[in-house]
Formats: C-alpha cells, sequence, structure tokens
C-alpha cells in the first residue's frame, strides 16, 4: 500500500510503478474517493484477490480499513498527526495464517508474521509516536530471552521482547508441534504462555492481581500512589512474574529454540554485504584440480576390471560396442566407491579449468560418457557425447549423399535420425531396441526392413561405429 500526498500524486506514482514492473492496469490500482472504479469493488479485490498487488490511496485506506493481507506500506507523504500515523501503520498490523495469505500471494512459504514500512520521505523521522514495538530487544537471541526469564531475569524488555517472538513462532509452527508445547507446559497454549508474559508487566492486570489478593480495591492515583499501594501492586507482581516464568525449563526452552530454527530465517539487515571482487578463488581452482585427479585416477585404477573402461582404454577401435548397460554399470560402482566423483560433479570442475563444448548434459550417463572421452584423450576438450553424436551424423550423412549413388528418402532419413537420438542417450543401438519406444510407434523392426531391406543391419553397425568415434 503505498500513501500519496495527493490524488495527482497519487496518478503520478501508478503511472511509474506500471512502468518500473512492466505491468498492466491491474496490476496497480488508486483507491481514492476519486478513483475512476468503485472504491468498495476495488477495496474487496485488494483484500482477496491476487490483483491488485499495489494500491495507492490518499486517505481512503489509511484509517479503519481491514486489509489483512498487506505486507508492506510504503511512504510518499509526511504525516504530522502521531496518532494519524499510528493509524496509518496499523493497515500493516493485522496477521493471517498461511492458508488464506497463499488465496491472495500464493508464493508465500508462510503465515504473515511482519510486516515492512518504506520510509522515501523522512516520515518516520519527522514526528515521534507513542507505541512502542512489543520487540525490543531484538540483537538478543530467543536462546537467550528464554533462559533470562527462566533464571530469574525481572527486566521488562525481556519478558515483553519474548512474547513476541513466541506469538510469531505460533503463527509458524505446525500444529503436531503446537500439541507437543502444550504437552510440554502441563497444558498452557503458546497464547497462554504469551499472555502470562505481557500480564506480568500490564499495570491493569496488576492492580487487579492486588485486589484479588487483599480483597479490597486499590486507590488508582497513578501520579503519586501512596507506600501501601505501590508495595502491594509489587507483590502482586511478583506473583505474575513468577506465574509466567514458572512455565520455562530446559527441555520447555530446548525445544522452542529447535522449532525456531526450523522455522525462522534470521535476515541481517544491519551488517549488509558487499560484493568488493568477483572472480575465481584459488582455492577452487585447486580444488577443482584436485578432483579432475581423482577422478581419473579412479578410471586409470579400474580400467582392467570394469568391461566399459577396458574397452575405452584398451581397445579405443571397439567403442561402438559398449552398450548402455556397460555405462550404467561403471556409474553405479563409482557412486558406490567415490560418491564425491559424481559426474556431474567433475563437469563442474572442468568448467572453472577449461572451456567446455556445451551446456550442461541431460543426465549423469551422458556426462560420464563424455568425461570418459575427455580422460582418454578421445577428445581434446570436454565436449557433450549428444553434440559429438550429432556432429559425426551430419558428416555420416553428408559423405553418403555425395557420391553418384543412392540417396536417403526423407521417410528413411526419419529413421536415421531415431536411430541417432538413441545412440546420444543410451550410447548403443540393437537390433532389439527397434522394437521400443519411438520405434514401435513408426512400425518397429518391420518398417525398418521395409524401408533399408538387407542393408538394416549394416547400416545399424556401422551408426554404431560412426556417430561413437
Amino acid at each position: 500500500l503505498v500513501f500519496a500526498k495527493t490524488d495527482s500524486h497519487a496518478e503520478d506514482i501508478i503511472r511509474i510503478i506500471r512502468e518500473e514492473f512492466n505491468e498492466g492496469n491491474d496490476f496497480c490500482k488508486k483507491i481514492t474517493c476519486k478513483a475512476d472504479e468503485e472504491p468498495k469493488s476495488l477495496l474487496a479485490r485488494f483484500r482477496n484477490e491476487y490483483n491488485p498487488r499495489i494500491a495507492v490511496t490518499v486517505d481512503m485506506i489509511a484509517t479503519g480499513t481491514d486489509v489483512k493481507p498487506l505486507e508492506c506500506l510504503l511512504f510518499m507523504r509526511d504525516v504530522k498527526s502521531s496518532n494519524y500515523f499510528e493509524q496509518m501503520k496499523g493497515r500493516g498490523t493485522r496477521t493471517l495464517g498461511f492458508d488464506d495469505l497463499k488465496k491472495v500471494t500464493p508464493s508465500v512459504t508462510s503465515a504473515k508474521t511482519h510486516f515492512v514500512i518504506v520510509d522515501a520521505i523522512g516520515v518516520t523521522r519527522s514526528l515521534k509516536t507513542d507505541s512502542r514495538p512489543l520487540e525490543r530487544k531484538p540483537t538478543v537471541s530467543l536462546k537467550e530471552l528464554l533462559e533470562a526469564v527462566t533464571f530469574g531475569a525481572q527486566e521488562e524488555d525481556l519478558f515483553i521482547s519474548l512474547a513476541s517472538r513466541l506469538a510469531r513462532l505460533d503463527r509458524q509452527i505446525t500444529e503436531e508441534e503446537r500439541a507437543t508445547f502444550i504437552a510440554k507446559t502441563g497444558g498452557k497454549s503458546i497464547n497462554q504462555v504469551v499472555r502470562e508474559l505481557l500480564e506480568s508487566w500490564n499495570p491493569d492486570t496488576i492492580n487487579q492481581k492486588a485486589e484479588e489478593i487483599h480483597g479490597r480495591t486499590i486507590e488508582e492515583d497513578a501520579d503519586n500512589p501512596s507506600v501501601e499501594t505501590m508495595q502491594l501492586r509489587e507483590e502482586a507482581q511478583q506473583m505474575l512474574l513468577h506465574e509466567a516464568r514458572s512455565t520455562f525449563n530446559g527441555s520447555l526452552n530446548e525445544f522452542i529454540d529447535t522449532v525456531r530454527r526450523v522455522h525462522e530465517q534470521i535476515i541481517d539487515t544491519i551488517n549488509l554485504d558487499q560484493v568488493t571482487k568477483s572472480e575465481w578463488a584459488d582455492e577452487s581452482a585447486d580444488k577443482a584440480t584436485e578432483l579432475i585427479g581423482e577422478f581419473k585416477a579412479y578410471l586409470e585404477s579400474h580400467k582392467d576390471e570394469i568391461i566399459a573402461l577396458t574397452i575405452f582404454y584398451n581397445q579405443p577401435f571397439q567403442r561402438r560396442t559398449v552398450t548402455y548397460q556397460m555405462i550404467r554399470e561403471l556409474l553405479d560402482r563409482l557412486k558406490a566407491d567415490k560418491p564425491a566423483l559424481a559426474p556431474m560433479r567433475i563437469w563442474h570442475a572442468y568448467e572453472q579449468l577449461e572451456k567446455v563444448n556445451g551446456t550442461s548434459p541431460k543426465n549423469e550417463l551422458i556426462a560420464l560418457v563424455s568425461l570418459i572421452r575427455r580422460v582418454t584423450g578421445i577428445d581434446p576438450v570436454l565436449t557433450m557425447y549428444d553434440k559429438t553424436v550429432d556432429a559425426n551424423f551430419k558428416d555420416w550423412v553428408f559423405r553418403q549423399h555425395s557420391g553418384a549413388g543412392e540417396k536417403f528418402t526423407e521417410e528413411q532419413m526419419s529413421w536415421l535420425r531415431m536411430i541417432k537420438e538413441h545412440i546420444a542417450s543410451s550410447i548403443h543401438i540393437e537390433p532389439d531396441d527397434l522394437d521400443l519406444t519411438p520405434f514401435d510407434a513408426h512400425g518397429g523392426r518391420g518398417k525398418m526392413w521395409q524401408l533399408f531391406g538387407e542393408r538394416m543391419g549394416a547400416i545399424i553397425d556401422e551408426l554404431n561405429e560412426v556417430l561413437t568415434a
């Protein structure tokens, strides 16, 4: 919600917002008495629908209007009245559960636990407000607050801040966690505990407690109370403080802090980071080199016992016989023996040290074949295996069509491309694969025989050899 100075000012703000966000009219609306659309209808949409995301007003939503999903107030005008400013801030104070907030803002991940004031004009510095926020110890951790209250601290700000933190936590936790809290407190809900913490410093509650204890009315001269009245109130407050404090113990405190760590994200808004430089770190390059060295050593040490590695290292001319299952077994063995040498991790290590031909591989199998080709020297630079297959296929087709012989028909080319895609994703193709997807939808093995005749087997063998070269 944006607070503008005048109706004309509101129009300017709306125009700029729509330009900056590159959004249409529904994204940002003016809700004033002079708005083109019915203000009540606009307000209802602002409360309950995704759009408008931003409303600009002068006075109409400043007081007495409840818009619970509001998460941000932007002040583009100054306010001289302390009471009026408090009411304007009050537009953002209403809390809202996760399910209700998600109906209006689908991207949220938790209930509304706070709102943000953006002061673009100095309104927060131009006047003093009478109210104080519940959070009075923002630099003290929840664990420290719990310990201080548990072990007898009697500072008002500690009790009020702890109440504020617990109230926020209550809007974030699950029903199961809420039930555990009640069990650990002997039947008290978080709301009850919060109320006890707040009432232990509430003058009206303290006075009422004193009257209950002594069975008579306590004088109400707040400016000049008698010594007796002060003593009675002190006695009553100590009882309230003890009642609030007695709920907490080591087990409950540990549970509260654990739940808080699960649900709460701490954002440092004071010590903001600044980028001083952006470049490759020496230790990053060293780590990448070390990873690649370990990967090479693993392949070398297993080249005589793992069939796929034996072929790549010792019989490279037999690469056409490497099957999907061989690479799958190698991948499973590698991940079981050396999880840190996962193919995608080694791929990213190479990206830090040299120019890589292609983007990230489609899957780990493709990455592994590409890496083996790089390590064994088949490829001078790391190249995605499917990109190699594509290039080899183009060269092969060009050679087939360059002579005076018969050219492939469009239907034959369609089948050859399917075979190429299969080899790019599954390393190898067998005649039996022609009865599987996607070939079966085009007639399967019988259709390929119809198209290529006795050349079918020779073409499959040739593509297995040529495309993996």
